[in-house]
């Protein structure tokens, strides 16, 4: 949903990877949502990418609930060992393209977009604000050693987790004047891996975890930081629970994010009167 203000005042929302933690996504959105909150624009990483460029397209928070009820691992990441993974996650492909085409550019998007990825060879942070999207999704979405890195434009692209989890630096640059970040990892515990999926999963956790910055309050207007403890980054199937839970912690910042709304477009308007009287006492 689109600010439609006609103040510059611009809403920025910051989506953080989180593989099937991802979901509480869709719990942020809902409450966004359902309390006329505009996003003006939207910038993710991973399991944020993802959710981030669903959304930006004009796909609703419920149409991407109904696609996360057919999901399971056997889908979204089927055995297809290489040089360079052991999965493919050529599922997500399928899904993003089915729902916002297959050579959709991120400048098409309803809502300003920005991806976040890492350039394997360098360790560089890539920020996609043009290209082909659903490229870009996936690049910023490939597990090193589950999925196989994603070539685009002459680079080796993984997951955006390495180095920016949370990514709010494309916001600022692209103008927003309050900043709304989800963070999925603040609280975090792990469970005893069943397969190799699970090793990798929760090697990447603890490493995205402890080597990635993670967001301060100072850097941002409003931290969103749901309890996921109990949930394991491949619990897809529990994606309805983990949805509440962003749903309920986003809740409890509402009324500040509507307060500082007000607050500011005050300001802002109050900053225009000004200039125009000082204006017309210069003339």
């Amino acid at each position: 949903m689109k600010n439609d203000k006609s103040s510059n005042l611009k809403l920025g929302l910051a989506l953080g990877g989180g593989s099937a933690l991802g979901f509480a996504h869709l719990g942020v959105l809902r409450a966004l949502e359902e309390n006329n909150i505009a996003i003006d624009f939207i910038s993710g990483t991973s399991a944020g990418a993802v959710v981030g460029a669903l959304y930006a397209f004009g796909i609703s928070f419920k149409d991407i609930e109904q696609e996360s009820e057919k999901l399971d691992w056997k889908t979204l990441a089927k055995i297809h060992p290489s040089t360079m993974g052991v999965t493919t996650n050529a599922a997500i492909r399928e899904i993003l393209g089915r729902h916002i085409g297959k050579d959709a550019d991120i400048t098409d998007a309803k809502i300003p977009l920005a991806i976040v990825s890492t350039d394997i060879e360098t360790g560089a942070k890539i920020v996609f604000k043009s290209g082909n999207a659903i490229d870009a999704v996936m690049a910023s979405s490939c597990l090193p050693g589950l999925f196989s890195p994603i070539e685009m434009n002459g680079l080796m692209l993984v997951d955006g987790g390495i180095v920016e989890n949370v990514p709010i630096s494309p916001l600022k640059s692209c103008g927003a004047d309050i900043i709304i970040a989800v963070n999925l990892l603040r609280y975090r515990k792990y469970q005893k891996p069943k397969n190799i999926m699970g090793v990798l999963v929760n090697s990447f956790d603890m490493i995205n975890h402890r080597i990635s910055a993670q967001p301060k309050q100072d850097d941002v207007n409003f931290l969103i930081e749901p309890n996921l403890s109990d949930y394991f980054m491949g619990d897809i199937k529990k994606w309805k629970e983990i949805s509440e839970q962003g749903y309920a912690e986003t809740l409890k910042h509402i009324s500040k994010i509507k307060e500082i709304q007000h607050q500011t477009l005050c300001e802002d308007l109050w900053q225009k009167v000004k200039n125009l009287f000082f204006d017309k006492k210069n003339r």
